[in-house]
């Protein structure tokens, strides 16, 4: 499990540093998801992707014994460490994201031009690691669940096509 997750990372990261290279942003492409390699990020991440584990209703089944994690607990320590690495992270549309504490309105703010290139180099290397290389795709067949201000999802859809 640890040297799948590993793996995975690795080629991630060069991919996404090679893309940083041809885009002119090579210190991002170095300093690309750093904080999956600390353990709030990474044992969450590790467990999320390349565990097994038992749901609470097989332990209640099966092993009423067992008191390890379950793919609930999983699930949850995962979405707190996802949460953790768009907050830490300013190529996540996620972290432009604001919602306005008076009338609940969500605001979408604009993303500096390094920060939306870093973002679009990852969404390249997600796919060059995961062998689905079709970035215009995946965008596509996401855009309306991604949030992006209107400039920024002007430039990501005129560079995106490149």
């Amino acid at each position: 499990m640890f040297f799948k997750y590993l793996r995975y990372i690795l080629i991630h990261k060069w991919y996404v540093f090679v893309e940083c290279l041809r885009i002119g942003i090579p210190l991002l492409g170095i300093l690309h998801d750093l904080s999956k390699f600390y353990p709030g990020e990474w044992l969450p991440y590790m467990r999320y992707f390349y565990g097994k584990y038992p749901t609470e209703k097989e332990i209640f089944i099966r092993m009423p014994s067992y008191t390890g994690k379950t793919k609930e607990s999983i699930l949850f320590d995962f979405e707190n460490a996802w949460l953790h690495h768009q907050n830490q992270n300013k190529h996540h549309w996620q972290y432009w994201i604001l919602i306005d504490d008076d009338d609940n309105r969500t605001v979408c703010l604009p993303m500096p031009d390094k920060y939306r290139k870093e973002m679009l180099a990852d969404w390249r290397g997600a796919g060059l690691a995961l062998g689905k290389p079709d970035t215009l795709a995946w965008y596509t067949h996401n855009i309306t669940s991604i949030k992006l201000n209107p400039e920024t999802r002007a430039w990501i859809e005129k560079t995106i096509r490149l």
